[in-house]
């Protein structure tokens, strides 16, 4: 109904051969290795399994907050052309990513095939990182913090024209984007998406300082030095429903410097302000923090490389189900108070 056989988007589509997944039961995911908590996605490959494009992203915010029918088809066209350069010998074969299973992961074997169940793909994302936490691989920053927004570096894209540069901030006006830049590349290798983009900035090494990134100007492809913030790589976790999340069930900000020195405390530290607690915390009475409160330390800690609020510092260094002792000020008084984080095993 959205794409018509005789619209434009229609006519690049009849040129596609359309396979919709609906179980990842024998679907190699080490191919087709993405953000398993997106809603949609799509890859755009050929027979001998040459992936062209992705397609897909979202936020916390929505499901559908980078998708868009226009950019769909500029996508639908681009895929067309580097099929074309391929079969010509002009576009290098990619090496093809080692075969990863589902049936590989045994919790997943348990929960789905030994259910008869749906091996579905918030599922997959979901014990693989069980397994690394199991096996002592998985690195909280890289693993529960996937698809770093590019907008934390200060680029918005005009969605619907697919990877044009709409607006620039920060980050990204110091390295000397512009709007109108179409984004080309990065680290090198080529992106035609915003997918495609995503994708590639979640592949960075949380501890990378700058990033590359090839842009297409006047006719021109020029290069910028991209100085990448602190915490480029945070995003909002609670649409994920991770098992290894460690739940705390309240929101809070950090203290700008300023404040932190009016209180005494650290200007490093990770001190922050309870902005909202959950209704489930004072149903289950896992801790008795307020809105207003300030959590300066966690077990005695009050700083840390990575975490810029006790919340963030929580779900870093802390398993899933750990109890930790808070200290917290309320009304200029100091305490100590107990906090139970929950593991959660989301079916979903």
């Amino acid at each position: 109904m959205l794409s018509p056989a005789d619209s434009p988007r229609g006519k690049l589509l009849t040129q596609y051969v359309l396979a919709r997944i609906t179980r990842m039961d024998d679907i190699d995911v080490g191919l087709f290795d993405r953000d398993w908590n997106n809603t949609l996605y799509f890859f755009a490959l050929n027979a001998n399994e040459q992936i062209y494009f992705r397609y897909g992203g979202r936020d916390s915010e929505s499901p559908d907050t980078f998708l868009n029918l226009n950019s769909l088809e500029l996508a639908l066209a681009k895929g067309l052309e580097l099929h074309k350069q391929y079969q010509e010998g002009k576009l290098a074969k990619a090496e093809r990513p080692k075969p990863v299973f589902p049936r590989e992961f045994p919790l997943l074997v348990e929960r789905t095939f030994a259910r008869n169940a749906c091996v579905e793909c918030h599922l997959i994302g979901d014990f693989i990182n069980q397994h690394r936490e199991l096996d002592g691989t998985l690195d909280k920053v890289t693993h529960m913090f996937r698809s770093p927004d590019p907008r934390t570096l200060g680029i918005h894209v005009d969605i619907p024209k697919g990877l044009v540069v709409k607006e620039v901030r920060e980050a990204a006006k110091d390295a000397g984007i512009a709007p109108g830049d179409r984004i080309a590349s990065l680290e090198g290798v080529p992106v035609w998406t915003f997918a495609d983009f995503q994708y590639r900035l979640d592949k960075l090494p949380r501890k990378s300082e700058f990033v590359r990134i090839g842009l297409e100007r006047a006719g021109s492809v020029v290069e910028a030095k991209l100085a990448l913030p602190v915490r480029w790589w945070y995003t909002d976790l609670r649409f994920r429903q991770m098992t290894i999340d460690p739940r705390v069930y309240f929101d809070s900000r950090p203290l700008s410097e300023q404040r932190k020195r009016e209180l005494g405390l650290e200007p490093a530290g990770f001190a922050s302000e309870v902005t909202h607690v959950d209704a489930f915390a004072e149903m289950v009475k896992s801790h008795g923090l307020k809105a207003g409160d300030i959590v300066i330390a966690v077990d005695g800690v009050r700083t840390d490389p990575d975490a810029n609020t006790a919340e963030l510092f929580i779900k870093l260094r802390r398993k899933a189900g750990d109890s930790v002792t808070l200290e917290v000020m309320r009304g200029g008084r100091k305490m100590q108070m107990p906090l139970r984080t929950y593991r959660m095993a989301f079916r979903k």
